[in-house]
């Protein structure tokens, strides 16, 4: 039971309402109801993603991950107010809860609201009692089956704020910030600001605009009077102009933010903060440009749960994945296919990636039966707009996605006018940004003026098609908004290389060449890229592993609309350059030598093939330097130039009629397999510049601990990625090991999650032990709200166990 009081009239408060729910995974008539008896319900914290906790079951969709998304979950929470609240503006603020959401309080049903990716808040101040009992909150969820094409998570999986605010206050999402000009001498900011009158009368306020520069320091302030009639709202439109301003960009991501205040009678009634960043972008033929400087999109496709997390949202794990993705070299992330969370957008800002931000996977046709389109006609106006009010004034953002491989790209007669229509609703709420669509169904789309009605065009696996889309649309600028879709599963190398469609094994082989019939290996694109250098560049399918959609098994994209269990227990993706767990497949090396200039070197496959000897091993060498020389066991297997020497590599994909590819990305050798070491040596302007040593390992005999950090928050929330690696007696890395693992942890923290990036493992993310996959697995410790330690030890039968721990602070 919370109490909720100490606030003054003076400054409107925002309070975290995460804690001390209570939760009930079931159909509960009358929950709703203040006398409802929920004494035996569970209690929690939140954010919550009740599916992830499992179990999966065959019965449930492998599609979605073969976890238990859909049904009926409730949550109810007591509180007191203040009686000091009395006459304020209260409102309830969900930023995302999975999914038709609706919401009681004291029994009054205050709202309705569908859609799990979108943020939304109720006023409920008329329903609340200020008399010291307490007041009930209950909403009820209900994820409905064959609803989504990818595991979207279920509950409320998103923050949660009451906020009590004055009568007079900034709208929800309030501010709009832009920058009409901005050069290395000076920033013109403009600031439009709603602000709300919920009194009876006409009221005169002053409007206060503060600007803050990255160091805190105040640089520029600006005011107006306001008049707002009764039960009202205006917009107060003011404008700042700063000398020699700190721009954002993707290296050096300068934020500024803004106080708003505003006063009635010289007293202040609402103060409001919003971060943005001072930079200008622009989109032609020839490219993306920002701050005038060409920018090629280094770009992968990220769908929103964190593997063993789900989709409940921490902070640290969005952050720790989009840290992996920029060590890629990623510069640019596409939200697919929806909004993301607060801090998701919080963190691109602030580590410099550029983000395009995407509404929708489905308008009016549908993809799976009780999908979006079954809310599209009464919602889609409101959540799209909704998307960018909330997002508008982060810098990051640089283009807003109406929709993803739209189904009405093929419907001539009303496709062009439902694009048309939310364009328009685009334009209505921001007007710097271009909007943008990823299309895969070429040449519909443009035949059927259906393109044509975003300003940017996004094209999904046509490399081949790059040309003929510039010389028959010449002044359309576009770029690759889904690539390659290769697929794989880390530490798996399937011999001889060869195309396969399906494996028995349910794996897909790392030498990268494996996926669906219009997937091609990373190589393709980067060469049709370099051939068209005006395409603007191209967001792979996908960064990370995610769970559901388990292609190349189980079954085709939009043509197989219901269960994906054929090739059970495959039930995750295999699509992404970096594992579940966040661990890195070979391909994320391959990205990294393509995208990256600081001197790198990555060799594949393992060596140990037991029962191989003598036989040819394809070795693989992924780098960014100029040659790298091969040795086994000290002696030379040869020198390799990048770009000279070249790999021929098994290629079949849709619209590109060779069955190979010569690839200058990837340097190789054949190698005749004898135990012992591996090792590549990188040279750049002949100097000896970076190495790669592989050794053949003996028996499992140890385990070895590491942390991604060795501090963290002690707020209930933060995060520490503990890696697990099986070693033999000397150290080396076992790469097909499999032991159990156990952990105990002590001091002030647990584990919320452990995991090890195998695509078939029906093992649950929620307990204290995990099977090695290939030598590696994960847990995740979350802290609790009290200073100290936490320690963790790992254990495993006939190994030898070790520990590691992490302070917070």
């Amino acid at each position: 039971m919370a109490l909720l009081c100490c606030w003054t009239s003076v400054q409107a408060q925002d309070l975290n309402f995460n804690d001390s729910w209570k939760f009930f995974n079931a159909e509960a008539k009358g929950a709703e109801q203040v006398n409802f008896n929920d004494s035996k319900w569970r209690n929690l914290n939140l954010p919550h993603d009740w599916a992830i906790e499992g179990p999966f079951d065959e019965k449930y969709n492998a599609r979605c991950g073969g976890l238990p998304f859909h049904g009926t979950g409730w949550y109810r929470k007591a509180f007191k107010m203040d009686k000091n609240a009395k006459g304020k503006v209260v409102r309830i603020e969900f930023e995302g809860a999975m999914y038709d959401a609706y919401v009681w309080v004291n029994g009054q049903l205050v709202g309705n609201r569908p859609n799990g990716y979108i943020g939304f808040e109720f006023d409920i101040s008329t329903f609340l009692k200020y008399d010291g009992s307490d007041n009930i909150i209950a909403v009820r969820l209900k994820p409905q089956d064959l609803s989504s094409r990818w595991y979207p998570g279920a509950g409320i999986y998103r923050s949660v704020w009451l906020k009590i605010d004055e009568p007079i206050h900034v709208k929800q999402w309030g501010t709009y910030i832009t920058t009409p000009t901005v050069t290395k001498e000076k920033a013109t900011i403009q600031n439009e600001t709603t602000v709300e009158n919920k009194t009876n009368k006409e009221v005169l306020v002053k409007v206060k605009q503060e600007y803050f520069a990255p160091d805190g320091k105040s640089v520029a302030t600006v005011d107006e009077d306001l008049k707002i009639a009764a039960n009202s709202k205006a917009i107060s439109a003011l404008y700042t102009v700063i000398k020699n301003p700190k721009r954002w960009d993707t290296k050096n991501p300068h934020l500024y933010h803004a106080v708003t205040t505003i006063s009635e009678n010289g007293k202040v009634v609402d103060s409001y903060k919003t971060r943005f960043g001072l930079r200008s972008i622009a989109f032609t033929k020839d490219g993306f440009f920002l701050n005038n400087e060409k920018v090629r999109f280094n770009g992968v496709c990220l769908h929103h749960d964190n593997g063993a997390l789900g989709s409940a949202v921490y902070k640290r794990a969005d952050e720790r994945k989009l840290q992996i993705m920029k060590d890629m070299g990623t510069n640019a992330i596409r939200t697919s296919h929806n909004p993301p969370s607060r801090e998701f957008l919080d963190l691109c800002d602030e580590l410099g990636l550029l983000v395009l931000d995407e509404s929708f996977d489905v308008w009016k046709m549908a993809k799976v039966p009780n999908g979006y389109n079954v809310f599209f006609d009464q919602w889609a106006e409101r959540d799209i707009k909704d998307m960018l009010y909330r997002d508008r004034n982060h810098p990051s953002i640089i283009m807003w996605s109406t929709g993803n491989e739209i189904l009405e790209q093929g419907d001539k007669k009303n496709g062009w006018r439902v694009a048309k229509m939310l364009n328009d609703y685009c334009k209505e709420v921001d007007r710097t940004r271009p909007t943008t669509m990823g299309m895969n169904n070429y040449s519909n789309p443009y035949d059927n003026n259906f393109a044509q009605q975003v300003d940017i065009a996004g094209v999904n696996y046509k490399p081949s098609n790059y040309k003929e889309i510039r010389t028959n649309y010449p002044e359309l600028p576009f770029y690759g908004s889904e690539t390659s879709s290769c697929t794989s599963s880390r530490g798996v190398y399937h011999l001889p290389i060869e195309k396969y469609d399906t494996h028995p094994s349910l794996h897909v082989t790392s030498y990268d060449i494996i996926g669906p019939s219009w997937a091609y290996p990373p190589d393709i694109e980067f060469h049709f890229q370099e051939l068209n250098p005006n395409v603007m560049g191209e967001f792979i399918w996908t960064g990370f592993d995610y769970l559901g959609e388990p292609t190349p098994y189980g079954g085709k994209d939009n043509s197989t609309n219901g269960y994906w269990n054929g090739h059970w227990p495959s039930k995750s993706s295999y699509f992404g350059a970096v594992d579940l767990c966040g661990f890195p497949k070979d391909r994320f090396f391959l990205y990294q030598s393509h995208w990256t200039t600081k001197p790198m070197i990555h060799l594949l496959p393992h060596w140990n093939w037991k029962g191989m000897e003598g036989k040819e091993i394809p070795v693989y060498c992924y780098t960014n330097v100029d040659e790298a020389e091969l040795f086994l066991n000290g002696k030379s297997l040869g020198r390799k130039v990048k770009g000279k020497d070249l790999t021929e590599i098994k290629v079949d994909f849709i619209r590109y009629e060779p069955k190979t590819f010569q690839s200058k990305y990837r340097l190789s050798w054949t190698v005749p397999y004898e135990p012992g070491t591996l090792k590549v040596v990188g040279y750049k302007n002949g100097k000896a510049v970076n190495e790669e040593v592989i050794t053949t390992a003996g028996k499992p005999a140890k385990i070895s601990l590491s942390v991604d950090r060795s501090k963290i928050d002690a707020d209930g929330q933060d995060l520490a990625y503990v890696t697990v690696k099986i070693l033999d007696k000397d150290g080396n890395f076992c790469p097909m090991a499999d032991n159990l693992v156990t952990f105990d942890v002590k001091g002030e923290g647990s584990i919320i999650g452990v995991d090890n990036g195998n695509q078939i493992s029906l093992e649950s993310f929620q307990g204290n032990q995990r099977k090695a996959f290939n030598g590696m697995c994960l847990a995740i410790v979350k802290s609790s709200k009290k200073a100290g330690k936490i320690t963790l030890t790992a254990h495993s039968k006939s190994l030898k166990s070790t520990q590691i721990v992490v302070e917070t602070k």
